[in-house]
């Protein structure tokens, strides 16, 4: 708790000294952008004790409002260095935002000065991210000499995941003592040290003994927390939200959902014109194959579910087997080798062509079906 703390008179001085050191910039007429460069003499900065009291001070608690409002003055940080970093450029960035609409929509002025505007969201970024990292090396020494550790147990008729546990035992933040399945144990478990952390593996709302634990944290002052009972073995798919007040864990049916979507269908678009483009030789080589040995169509079209069921897709592919094979199945049925369901699969099945039966070998038959990750039909 302290070290998340310490964050907000670090961010303070960060943002003091960011402001300081490029209002003296810019008196010396030093411009850092994008070289270093002598600068016509400032005629509008104001004095410096004004320039404090107008401006930095206001400047200071406005970043730091924004920063809290971002979620970056968290007690414990549970996500990682890079979140925080583009967190606290996302503070910065608003920060300008701000400041540059009090100036232009409010007080109907240009600021100071643009150089000093610029150096001064440049230095903020830089120290305020400085600043943190610097406290988090001096939190990592700290936690290598045993300082701040935090004690957890896990508490339930069944273990942690590999994954959860992997992580309590590799990150220096934890100090996992082990695994219990009775309040028996625990009890005996805090009276030997006392325990931070209490990690229920399989909580139920109704069950007396989720109840009793929760009282005995409650009153023997340990955080009390739960996995998620359901669904822990695809964490990348959990999501906490929040129904009003009350949190809420959304399993998503596939992590490709919000910007991963677009993310994956504009991958599919690049690399399937791509190969499209250095296929396209060998596709209408194979193409003029099909059609020289057996006529029209050169494509077997076969409909299948789509996306979530919504709709009919056509799948294209090379066709390999005879014209108007499908007509041919039903006097063939007995040859069927799977009986299990609806699929139809014969051994040495007299319609393949011969060039079929390579094009089958070596997938080359499906080819086509680049077209349908072009058009959005697969992935």
């Amino acid at each position: 708790m302290l070290f998340g703390a310490l964050r907000v008179p670090s961010d303070a001085l960060a943002v003091t000294l960011a402001l300081i050191l490029s209002y003296k910039l810019r008196l010396a007429n030093i411009d850092l952008v994008p070289s270093i460069q002598l600068l016509d003499p400032a005629s509008t900065l104001p004095d410096f004790p004004y320039y404090l009291q107008s401006f930095v001070i206001q400047s200071v608690i406005l970043f730091l409002v924004i920063a809290l409002v971002l979620r970056l003055y968290a007690f414990y940080v549970t996500g990682s260095a890079w979140n925080e970093i583009g967190r606290s450029i996302v503070a910065a960035i608003v920060w300008l935002a701000c400041v540059m609409g009090w100036y232009f929509l409010v007080r109907h002025q240009l600021f100071y000065s643009r150089i000093l505007l610029l150096h001064s969201f440049f230095f903020v970024t830089v120290f305020v991210i400085l600043g943190r990292a610097l406290l988090t090396i001096v939190y990592r020494f700290f936690l290598t000499m045993g300082y701040g550790v935090r004690s957890v147990i896990s508490y339930g008729s069944k273990g942690l995941t590999e994954s959860a546990l992997r992580t309590l035992q590799d990150d220096v933040r934890y100090y996992f003592v082990g695994h219990v399945r009775s309040l028996g144990q625990l009890r005996v478990l805090h009276a030997k040290s006392p325990l931070d952390l209490v990690l229920q593996t399989d909580p139920h709302p109704t069950s007396a003994d989720t109840e009793e634990l929760i009282q005995e944290c409650r009153s023997q002052q340990i955080t009390y927390a739960f996995l998620p009972p359901v669904l822990a073995d695809v964490p990348q798919q959990l999501s906490v939200e929040r129904l009003g007040l009350l949190p809420m864990i959304r399993h998503s049916p596939t992590p490709l959902d919000g910007w991963g979507r677009v993310m994956k269908r504009a991958f599919d678009i690049i690399a399937s014109a791509i190969l499209l483009f250095l296929l396209c030789p060998l596709l209408l080589l194979l193409a003029l194959a099909v059609l020289v040995e057996g006529g029209l169509p050169i494509f077997y079209i076969s409909k299948r579910v789509g996306d979530q069921g919504r709709r009919a897709i056509s799948v294209l592919k090379f066709r390999s087997m005879v014209p108007h094979a499908d007509v041919r199945k039903a006097e063939m049925a007995a040859l069927n080798h799977r009986s299990d369901g609806p699929l139809f699969k014969i051994k040495d099945d007299p319609r393949i062509t011969r060039l079929g039966r390579f094009l089958r070998r070596w997938s080359l038959d499906e080819l086509p079906q680049l077209f349908n990750v072009f058009v959005g039909h697969m992935a």
